[in-house]
């Protein structure tokens, strides 16, 4: 009988080896690795068996010195260096969720590698806003709340149709990309603000690159997935908000910071025909007794966009995935770089 190891057991005892830790709100961690995932994970790892968070993180930093790798989801905290310090093994980070902004840069600048599922939620977030926009160029919106007896059956408002209509997005991250290409099989003509996108990215992508007033001027549906940066803050403002067409959709899924949002309510105000779609605030919630719960042309939604209910499997997926190329040497999909954090949301 051999003594040699099988290959399958070779690579067994050689996965256990990574040690790895779940790092987030626990309730989101259970979510995000569920029907399977989690075990899934203690089957190609050595997994420490207890959620961590930024609460707990002193209590088990003792246990955490041979983690290798960590697999997060929203809730993972932003390690101080005394806590990294206590991670002197880490040498990367799957994130099942999207933006890393809060808590990459200090592990990019140690050289720990981070991933994110973002294209996988950004998919999510493009089909959100694909189905707002052919509902707001059909006039969805304004005729739920002008059709209201059989007396307006008639004289309700109904829209311009998408055969024609001008999509203006703000941003061509990952969410815009995907929503430029959801929106080929339309006859819609889509105009991008971007500083980012290069006029070539712009012809490969099939769409015309602008000004930030010219997407609001000449836009049927804007919609905004601008990063949230120092430089973003409140940009979109009232001399943006006036320039919009009559019967203009404004589309907000990227983060309500960007957005003067005092502004947007004076202009909601003076004119009717506007109708704002608002998945993100700020803050958010907005703050009870808020005009935007009662203005009859503001809809807001509790940031339902993104990855939800079994969507957010697929996050985890992701990262599994990522992790066991990571693993075997193989070329990363989804690595997030100190680059491109200026350009993120």
């Amino acid at each position: 009988m051999t003594s040699t190891m099988s290959t399958t057991n070779a690579a067994a005892l050689e996965n256990a080896a990574v040690g790895a830790a779940l790092f987030g709100a626990p309730h989101r961690i259970a979510n995000v690795y569920a029907q399977g995932r989690r075990e899934r994970l203690a089957a190609l790892t050595t997994l420490y068996p207890a959620v961590v968070t930024g609460e707990n993180f002193d209590e088990h930093a003792p246990h955490l010195r041979e983690v290798q790798v960590v697999f997060a989801t929203w809730g993972m905290p932003s390690l101080s260096p005394q806590q990294l310090q206590a991670l002197p093994a880490l040498r990367a980070v799957f994130y099942a969720a999207g933006s890393v902004q809060h808590f990459a840069r200090p592990l990019l600048e140690r050289g720990v590698v981070v991933v994110s599922a973002w294209q996988a939620l950004a998919a999510t977030v493009a089909e959100f806003v694909l189905a707002q926009i052919l509902l707001a160029n059909k006039g969805y919106w304004r005729n739920r709340h002008t059709y209201r007896s059989p007396a307006e059956y008639a004289s309700a408002f109904r829209g311009r149709g998408n055969c024609g209509a001008t999509v203006a997005l703000l941003g061509a991250g990952a969410v815009g990309r995907h929503l430029i290409q959801r929106l080929r099989p339309f006859d819609i003509r889509v105009i991008v603000f971007d500083p980012f996108l290069s006029g070539e990215d712009a012809a490969q992508l099939g769409v015309e690159k602008v000004s930030l007033e010219d997407a609001f001027a000449r836009a049927d549906v804007v919609s905004n997935h601008l990063a949230n940066k120092p430089e973003t803050s409140k940009l979109l403002g009232a001399p943006l908000f006036n320039q919009l067409r009559d019967d203009a959709t404004f589309i907000n899924t990227g983060r309500g910071a960007t957005v003067n949002e005092d502004a947007l309510l004076d202009a909601l105000r003076a004119r009717p025909s506007l109708t704002a779609l608002l998945d993100v605030t700020e803050p958010e919630p907005p703050v009870s007794g808020s005009p935007f719960y009662n203005l009859p042309n503001a809809h807001l939604t509790s940031h339902i966009a993104g990855s939800i209910g079994g969507e957010v499997l697929h996050l985890a997926d992701v990262c599994i995935e990522e992790f066991t190329a990571w693993r075997n040497n193989e070329p990363l999909h989804y690595a997030v770089s100190l680059e491109m954090l200026e350009r993120l949301a």
